[in-house]
């Protein structure tokens, strides 16, 4: 079934969601030491953008925010947090929107609330890729992943929005494990060796680390249990297995 365009936010009034304010959301994907990132692509345009969405005059800000995630992703229990607003006045340029909604078929008449400017919340999360379902927005073509070291040129603000993200979340790494390690969990299996973390840390951050000192940091932590080794092959060579626990107990 084609995607059908929902007439309350192509409406030229936007009558039922708030002016001015938008969201845009800067999904990571991570699965096996690889890190992605999600886009919109809209054909016969060119262009890519993050997933984003409007808030519903009778909707929590962050109710608005799980409803629009949950709507490009199939998945409703993902751990979001807002990372910063955009709001300067170089980014409103009707020109990419004007475009898109042109390719849709549709006139954006003269004072369609879409062309307004908009000061947008942004938001992250991270994901294990392979569990999304990826679906396309009312006015996109695809939404797929794309390669975070691959990135096509995104409109507006995107690339600075996603900078901004990645650095967040690459600041805030180890306060999110200690107070937050539901979100860690589902990148994980749940048991899982100290260098399967490595790998996460040193994928999200972008660089190596050394196994000792990341080792004596994460113990230190007190959020993991260990378990019996791992025995795959010769027995003084096997891992230790950990699991998290659970954050109830940590307090």
């Amino acid at each position: 079934m084609p995607h059908q365009l929902a007439p309350e936010e192509v409406s030229p009034d936007g009558v039922d969601f708030l002016p001015g304010l938008a969201l845009d959301f800067v999904v990571f994907g991570f699965h096996q030491n690889q890190l992605k990132i999600l886009l919109l692509e809209y054909w016969n345009t060119g262009l890519f953008a993050l997933p984003g969405g409007f808030i519903r005059r009778d909707e929590n800000l962050n109710d608005a925010a799980r409803r629009v995630l949950a709507e490009r992703t199939n998945l409703s229990d993902i751990y979001l947090e807002q990372f910063y607003i955009f709001g300067d006045l170089a980014r409103h340029d009707t020109t990419p929107l004007r475009a898109i909604m042109e390719a849709k078929g549709l006139a954006p008449t003269k004072g369609h609330w879409l062309l307004n400017r908009f000061v947008s919340v942004g938001y992250y999360a991270l994901i294990d890729f392979t569990k999304a379902v990826p679906i396309p927005d009312l006015l996109s073509d695809t939404c797929d992943w794309y390669e975070l070291s691959a990135l096509p040129t995104l409109m507006l603000d995107h690339r600075d929005i996603v900078q901004k993200a990645l650095e967040t979340l690459r600041a805030d790494l180890d306060r999110k494990l200690i107070g937050f390690n539901r979100w860690a969990a589902p990148l994980l299996s749940e048991t899982f060796t100290m260098t399967d973390l490595q790998s996460l840390y040193e994928t999200i951050l972008g660089q190596k680390l050394r196994r000792s000192s990341f080792q004596r940091k994460i113990l230190s932590m007190d959020i993991l249990e260990r378990l019996d080794k791992k025995y795959t092959g010769g027995a003084h060579k096997a891992p230790y297995l950990y699991r998290f626990i659970l954050e109830n107990k940590l307090h």
